[in-house]
């Protein structure tokens, strides 16, 4: 289902409860004010669950402005002399603040499910392709690609095993997830991943497959931890090459 532009959403959010409220200040012997504020909030809730956050608080703000001014004496002025009436706009006001943060906040936690479960998917699809027995080549391609977007990189270089020993001024991620460099943990949450060098990170099970170099440079990333350890569970995806068969000489090879 397409959703519809935010802007429409939020222009939507802003002149709805005014319609609302005129129609309800037009029946005023018919409709008592509990009775339109109640309205009012459905017409909140409307906007938060078919926009976003944004919309949710403008409709509530437009809500308690035009609850005031078609609804309560004296009409038609933004002013209001009732204590029960003053009390039911910050209600109106409250009320559709929160529903749009809970909105919001649901929002959320569904975007975060739908992300967990690509990335089980990711993870899965990467351990079938390797328990398939798939071209090393095209599997090292796969996860090259699925480490560069689950960490949203700039660049994801894969490199096989030479026997060169590793960088000691790199960063490295570790596979707890950890990434340490100069000495010291770094707080990927508060400081995001280091961009002055490429990160290494072990491939294969024990680090004997190679290493990916991991480049965030041009912006700001903050990665959280379960990011970190899918990228890390990727990488030991790729498996870690057969050493060379060893050539004996045959009995006797030499001798005259």
């Amino acid at each position: 289902m397409t959703q519809p532009p935010s802007s429409l959403v939020r222009t939507a959010a802003l002149v709805v409860p005014v319609a609302t409220a005129a129609g309800a200040g037009a029946a005023h012997g018919l409709l008592a004010n509990t009775s339109a504020a109640l309205v009012l909030v459905l017409v909140v809730v409307a906007a938060g669950v078919v926009g976003d956050r944004l919309a949710g608080v403008l409709a509530a703000l437009s809500a308690a402005a035009s609850f005031d001014f078609f609804l309560t004496e004296p009409y038609y002025r933004f002013a209001i002399l009732g204590r029960e009436d003053l009390e039911t706009a910050v209600l109106l006001l409250v009320i559709g603040v929160a529903v749009a943060e809970i909105v919001g906040w649901g929002r959320r936690q569904q975007a975060d499910a739908g992300r967990r479960r690509g990335y089980l998917t990711g993870v899965a699809h990467a351990a079938r392709l390797a328990a398939d027995g798939s071209p090393a080549d095209d599997l090292v391609d796969t996860i090259t690609a699925m480490i560069s977007e689950v960490l949203d990189l700039d660049a994801c270089l894969f490199e096989p095993p030479t026997g060169a020993p590793s960088d000691p001024d790199r960063p490295v991620l570790h596979r707890d997830g950890s990434i340490s460099w100069a000495g010291r943990t770094v707080d990927v949450r508060r400081e995001g991943l280091p961009g002055m060098d490429v990160i290494e990170l072990a491939a294969g099970r024990g680090g004997g497959a190679g290493r990916f170099l991991l480049t965030s440079s041009t912006r700001d990333r903050r990665p959280d931890p379960e990011q970190l350890l899918v990228a890390v569970t990727l990488a030991e995806q790729v498996p870690v090459p057969d050493p060379a068969p060893r050539r004996d000489h045959p009995r006797g090879a030499g001798l005259r």
